[in-house]
């Protein structure tokens, strides 16, 4: 059982919740974990969450994004307050995470809050002194809408191991991510990066394609679908 600490809004629709989570074991970035709600009549609703951040004791922290009609992210970006419980299993997942003792180039792809368990990874290579360089290649509908904006400005500003480029959707004359981007913002296949690509399913199979045509090979490209 976990109880809210503090919340941060990120944009007009995603909410950061930081949740104390006793006796928490600990997580890798890149994984995720389940968020049970409980009504009064018993009804339960259950939703996966991407971890924001890397392990910090018994603190957690989820970013969520409020979609239309969704019974779980509808209560924890509207009605959640600090000092309420709520039911949390995890951590999940051993598949879709990195470590910082991997030395290799990063690629990260991101579509919409896609980039929350990407920003874990970031966060868990700073926190780590890692060197490993990382890129982020960040799509989302406009400026307004960029998660974690401010923050990745910063640290893309202040540390020469990152670099993050931007595709804007709803710009005028760009509709959706292509070879173009993922081939100029992205790392030759010949310095056999490992690649995370995270978001809608089908962002997350276009760039896996546009990745394998590239060269990339297919077992070092890894994704994580939702929706």
């Amino acid at each position: 059982m976990g109880t809210l600490t503090s919340v941060h809004d990120e944009t007009a629709t995603a909410r950061t919740l930081v949740l104390d989570v006793p006796d928490w074991p600990g997580h890798v970035a890149g994984q995720h974990v389940d968020v049970r709600l409980t009504a009064p009549d018993g009804y339960r609703a259950q939703r996966s969450y991407s971890l924001a951040a890397p392990a910090n004791g018994d603190r957690l922290e989820l970013t969520v994004q409020h979609v239309d009609d969704g019974e779980v992210s509808d209560y924890l970006t509207k009605t959640y307050a600090v000092g309420d419980p709520v039911e949390v299993r995890g951590p999940v997942g051993g598949w879709f995470v990195w470590r910082p003792t991997q030395p290799e180039p990063v690629l990260l792809v991101a579509g919409g809050s896609g980039v929350v368990p990407l920003m874990a990874m970031i966060r868990a290579r700073a926190a780590a002194g890692s060197r490993a360089p990382f890129r982020l290649i960040y799509s989302a509908r406009s400026k307004s809408e960029l998660i974690f904006g401010d923050e990745l400005r910063t640290r893309a500003r202040d540390d020469r191991g990152l670099d993050v480029s931007y595709v804007f959707t709803r710009e005028p004359e760009r509709k959706r991510i292509t070879l173009a981007d993922v081939n100029s913002h992205g790392w030759p296949a010949d310095l056999q990066p490992m690649c995370f690509v995270c978001g809608p399913t089908g962002f997350v199979e276009t760039v896996a394609d546009m990745l394998v045509a590239l060269g990339h090979d297919p077992r070092r490209v890894k994704t994580e679908r939702f929706g």
